[in-house]
């Protein structure tokens, strides 16, 4: 019985699959940071961190305090890394929770140092990103200042690449900036990582001691893994159109003939982006119906001339299998002009999720 109009299913097998193959890709001595910010990136972060450490991932990375402490005790505090940029007003709550916190700054650096706990840091170093990240010159300096501070305890250093998955010259160009730079460190680096999931299945000799991955691990953007998610909704309307008829705002779509329009209860508001409008297809019955007309916010309409049968109450499928059908997030990230993140992490909070193993 159905009982929502809007829905997820989270394949927290997939998940646990999906990490033991990055692992399995990897260099020996180098680990899994699973990546779970943004909820998880739409899956949601304390079942998806769960499913990625049956895995054999040893480590969690989000962007913010608040998505550390929405993790509880899942795992010891230092076992997750807070990426984000971080304020100098909020170095005592990141100090609090024992979290590693990422150290971009002497700045940050100085007001962590003066709280009452003893802080691990992962120092970044900006090596062509262009983000957060001390220079590879000051590296060396902001490292010692943090090895000479009894409040601080350099626990990893890192960086980002910028084109991982375009442009394996300045991948290469910012991995040697990046081993050059610690070379001249006079204390120990601690967890050296640099790789995020399309770098660590393009570059697995880059693997250091950890790489970071969030997109791969929900099954995206690395050839042969499986996807987690899959995003569905319900026929709540079906009518007969004639030749000429136009739908949805802006009558941006007209029948060439008559044709059968459906009606779905999903929209822009649950994660169905409006540049979607008049592109791509939706499964039902198993068959691919194309999206017609402007994507409303709670609603988007079908032509399912072309499916059989089709009723009221059928099942419609954004993301994921139906029958012999599958439609991924990236291809629906090519119909929204955008990328899988997009696309898993718009997904709304009145779509329910629901997990399975």
């Amino acid at each position: 019985m159905i009982t929502s109009l809007r829905w997820a299913d989270v394949d927290l097998g997939a998940v646990r699959a999906n990490c033991a193959r990055i692992i399995a890709h990897l260099t020996d001595g180098s680990h899994l940071l699973a990546v779970v910010k943004a909820d998880g990136y739409g899956h949601g972060a304390v079942k998806v961190a769960r499913a990625a450490l049956d895995g054999g991932a040893t480590g969690l990375a989000v962007a913010t305090l608040e998505e550390a402490h929405a993790l509880g005790s899942l795992v010891p505090a230092e076992q997750v890394l807070v990426m984000g940029g971080l304020t100098i007003d909020q170095a005592r709550s990141a100090s609090a929770g024992g979290w590693c916190i990422a150290v971009s700054s002497r700045e940050l650096a100085a007001a962590l140092r003066e709280t009452e706990e003893v802080v691990p840091v992962h120092l970044k170093i900006d090596t062509g990103m262009g983000r957060f990240g001390c220079s590879p010159a000051e590296a060396p300096g902001l490292a010692r200042f943090i090895g000479d501070s009894s409040r601080l305890r350099l626990a990893g250093t890192w960086t980002h690449f910028a084109s991982a998955d375009s442009d394996d010259a300045m991948t290469r160009a910012q991995f040697e900036r990046f081993i050059e730079a610690m070379a001249t460190f006079e204390v120990d680096p601690g967890r050296r990582h640099a790789c995020n999931s399309v770098a660590a299945f393009r570059h697995p000799e880059f693997g250091l001691d950890a790489v970071r991955c969030g997109i791969a691990i929900y099954g995206c953007e690395w050839p042969g893994m499986r996807p987690a998610l899959a995003l569905r909704s319900v026929v709540t309307h079906l009518k007969t159109v004639a030749a000429g008829a136009t739908v949805g705002y802006g009558a941006t779509w007209k029948a060439p003939d008559k044709r059968r329009v459906a009606t779905v209860g999903i929209g822009y508001a649950d994660g169905v982006h409006r540049a979607r409008s008049n592109r791509g297809h939706v499964l039902v019955r198993g068959r691919r119906a194309p999206l017609i007309g402007a994507v409303s916010m709670d609603a988007v309409t079908l032509d399912v001339t072309d499916v059989p049968g089709a009723l009221v109450g059928d099942v419609a499928t954004l993301i994921g299998p139906d029958g012999d059908e599958q439609i991924t997030a990236e291809q629906v990230a090519e119909w929204s002009n955008t990328i899988s993140y997009e696309v898993l992490t718009s997904i709304g909070p009145r779509v329910e999720r629901r997990y399975s193993e």
